[in-house]
């Protein structure tokens, strides 16, 4: 290996439930797509910004999925919501919540689903510190975006009072949460596949 060469991991969920077409692509994005949807219900309507489980979503599906089924299932749940499915904060939809104040958070999940599935293929999930970091890059990607879309609707001068503050002791646990979910299911997966007692379960090949 050529020592410039970084290392690329397959995505947990690539090793666990294998799938090779179209026809298993499609039904991944639209339940990852879904999860999403179920974590934004969990929501506290703050205005103009809710808080929601959403991040935690996002987090979560880009790191298991990696950064292109993770970056598809974004454009994906923002498609939903365009269309007016009920899969935003609160169960609401319609594409006025992509040109309203929280549009640049929305559209901001896309480059964090890239950035931290990037990171998770090579090698950042494995770990809890480094799982944690990718994390928090991912979650800081969705506030460069959402920060600025707000500030034209309110003003530069209560953007982070009313687009940050509100939400920093939330999003670290929800770093937290998401950052220790993907170390600990690589190590139920690795314990798995290393104790043949414990694959007794699986079919003959």
């Amino acid at each position: 290996m050529n020592a410039t060469t970084i290392e690329t991991h397959p995505p947990l969920i690539s090793i666990v439930f294998p799938y090779t077409n179209w026809k298993q692509e499609i039904p991944l994005l639209l339940v990852s797509s879904w999860l999403v949807a179920l974590t934004a219900r969990i929501s506290i309507p703050l205005k103009p910004v809710p808080l929601t489980g959403q991040t935690f979503g996002v987090l979560f599906v880009a790191a298991l999925l990696g950064r292109k089924r993770g970056t598809m299932t974004m454009i994906t749940y923002l498609t939903e919501g365009a269309l007016g499915l009920p899969v935003f904060a609160g169960g609401e939809g319609g594409i006025l919540h992509l040109i309203g104040p929280t549009g640049g958070y929305l559209f901001g999940f896309i480059f964090a689903a890239f950035i931290v599935g990037w990171l998770c293929e090579k090698g950042w999930d494995r770990q809890l510190v480094s799982a944690e970091m990718a994390m928090f890059i991912g979650n800081i990607l969705i506030y460069v975006c959402g920060l600025p879309w707000l500030a034209n609707f309110i003003g530069w001068q209560s953007v982070l009072k009313v687009g940050f503050f509100p939400f920093i002791f939330s999003d670290l646990i929800k770093i937290l949460l998401a950052g220790s979910c993907l170390p600990i299911a690589w190590f139920l997966f690795n314990r798995i596949e290393s104790d043949p007692s414990l694959r007794s379960f699986k079919s003959p090949q």
